[in-house]
């Protein structure tokens, strides 16, 4: 393979801590992803490599500087998010990425996308009242979700928060849950709280909860309602069945949004084919108001080997003798 050498010059001084990073990490990082050979003197930038390589950290560094700048400079974890993002595709437009954001209560900042998917999630958000994100764990799909709704919430664009899930968990019953009906529905609802308790203080979290601002509630209790002025997320919607999935849409009140999450790839039905999130896509698709958003192991955002064993498994579902159906 051919080397080449090219130096890049950083035009503002100002930038070079923050594009660097402490210690150089983030120059670290970019050597590893790409395959580089980096030196830095001052502002000049000498990278050794590929052309290829060569040519894609040059639009990284020139796209990092145009974030630095803007009004939303990168927050933590924003950097590597970035590398990743780029080297999935070189030619990704980071600035249009990571300047659609989702503000959180005073104090706890913001939340940038973490790739095209995310951004397209946001942007449905604002534009559509049923938003259906489908695709594997770890992609940020619940997560936004509930950003997106505190930010409606605060900014009292909804006058309360409605979170959903099914009761229903491979090899457990609510039945054999001891407490009463909030207690037996806590464990399943855990993930909603954590993101609330990220995106809010806790004690606002609990009060919004006891004052009725923030209503979490298995999908059975949906029923008979008709919710208006609120921001509804029905998550692990792969669970939910058809006649469920019915029901929950149909609940749509005026001034309120909804948002769908779930993973087909995790369904805990007895029958796949009973899944209201799988017979949906077909049923709703094109229709105006209503919008698809998809994920794939690419927009996973967690662990890198979590994208990677996502991956295994989708080739193993895919190759003939693969699993049963609901194994």
């Amino acid at each position: 393979m051919s080397t080449a050498n090219k130096e890049i010059i950083i035009e503002n001084n100002d930038l070079i801590p923050k594009l660097f990073g402490t210690h150089d990490l983030n120059l670290k990082l970019i050597e590893k992803k790409f395959d580089v050979r980096i030196i830095a003197r001052g502002n000049q930038i000498n990278v050794a490599g590929s052309p290829d390589s060569i040519n894609t950290v040059q639009r990284l560094l020139n796209q990092l500087q145009k974030l630095f700048e803007s009004k939303q400079p990168p927050q933590n974890g924003d950097i590597k998010f970035a590398i990743r993002l780029i080297a999935d595709d070189p030619d990704i437009d980071l600035v249009s990425i990571f300047t659609e954001r989702v503000a959180l209560a005073p104090g706890r900042g913001y939340i940038s996308p973490k790739g095209s998917s995310q951004r397209m999630l946001i942007q449905a958000g604002k534009r559509d009242d049923i938003i259906l994100a489908i695709g594997p764990a770890g992609t940020g799909k619940t997560y936004l979700a509930v950003a997106m709704a505190v930010e409606g919430l605060l900014k009292n664009r909804f006058k309360k928060i409605v979170l959903v899930r099914p009761a229903v968990e491979a090899g457990e019953k609510l039945g054999f849950l001891p407490g009463d009906i909030s207690e037996k529905i806590h464990p399943y609802l855990m993930p909603l709280y954590d993101a609330l308790n990220e995106m809010m203080e806790a004690n606002q979290v609990w009060r919004m909860i006891e004052d009725g601002v923030i209503e979490i509630a298995p999908l059975a209790y949906m029923r008979g309602r008709t919710l208006n002025d609120a921001f509804i997320i029905l998550d692990e919607a792969q669970n939910s069945t058809r006649e469920q999935m019915k029901m929950f849409l149909t609940r749509l009140g005026f001034r309120s949004k909804m948002v769908i999450t779930g993973d087909v790839t995790q369904i805990d039905l007895a029958s796949s084919r009973d899944s209201g999130l799988i017979h949906v896509q077909k049923l709703l698709q094109g229709i105006d108001g209503i919008q698809f958003v998809y994920f794939t192991e690419k927009d996973v955002v967690r662990h890198e080997l979590v994208k990677k064993i996502i991956k295994a498994y989708d080739k193993n579902d895919r190759a003939p003798g693969g699993p049963p159906e609901n194994a």
